[in-house]
């Protein structure tokens, strides 16, 4: 138990300190179409949506979308870090399937332009793993648990976990393919969510549902 207690005590000094146990906030990637447009988001209190374009899109005149495949950007600006190529082609493949179903529930996922259509374009650009058991260790130990519940409270990130960043471009489908919103963004877990601690990519797989909700939130 004292063991336990020093080691996670050591562990949250640690990330009250350093940054390794976060992961990096999303940028102005260099390779995104819409990367000259993309402006500070001064609206993001969470740190989630750091950059963003808009117009004032009424979206309630669109019902059917075009998903495009998932790019996995490979800038040199990218966030990958040690994440392997075929994680990024997992999480791509995971994103193309949790983004298709969710929206599915308010528009027709169609193949083809057409009047009153929308396309979404997603493109993953970085992931960090959570770190092997170290990752579950600090929310159950007492010093470590202190830690991911003032996180928690915050909607702040957890210590030694993994996240997802990506942008999100979506496009009036028409002649012109006008760009209507594009945002860079980060997902993660709760810092409590223990669940999502116990594999590599359990956390940026609970990070791209929670980006899948909130793009059809907004979208509503």
């Amino acid at each position: 138990m004292i063991k336990n207690l020093k080691i996670g005590a050591a562990l949250m000094l640690a990330c009250l300190g350093v940054a390794a146990c976060t992961t990096p906030d999303p940028t102005v990637y260099s390779g995104l179409a819409s990367a000259s447009q993309l402006r500070p988001n001064i609206e993001d209190k969470t740190g989630r949506v750091p950059y963003r374009y808009q117009t004032n899109a009424n979206w309630s005149q669109y019902n059917r979308i075009i998903v495009d495949p998932v790019t996995v950007y490979n800038g040199p600006d990218n966030q990958f870090g040690k994440v392997s190529e075929k994680d990024r082609i997992f999480l791509a493949n995971y994103m193309q399937q949790q983004f298709t179903e969710k929206l599915k529930t308010r528009f027709a996922v169609v193949s083809t332009p057409a009047p009153a259509t929308l396309r979404l374009h997603l493109t993953l650009t970085g992931a960090k793993a959570t770190t092997a058991v170290l990752g579950t260790v600090t929310r159950i130990d007492v010093a470590g648990g202190l830690y991911n519940t003032v996180q928690a409270a915050r909607g702040r990130e957890g210590s030694m976990t993994g996240s997802v960043n990506y942008a999100v471009e979506i496009y009036y489908d028409a002649a012109s393919n006008r760009l209507l919103s594009s945002y860079v963004t980060k997902q993660y877990p709760n810092a409590m969510n223990i669940g999502a601690s116990f594999t590599a990519m359990d956390a940026s797989m609970v990070g791209v549902r929670k980006g899948a909700d909130a793009l059809l939130a907004e979208l509503k």
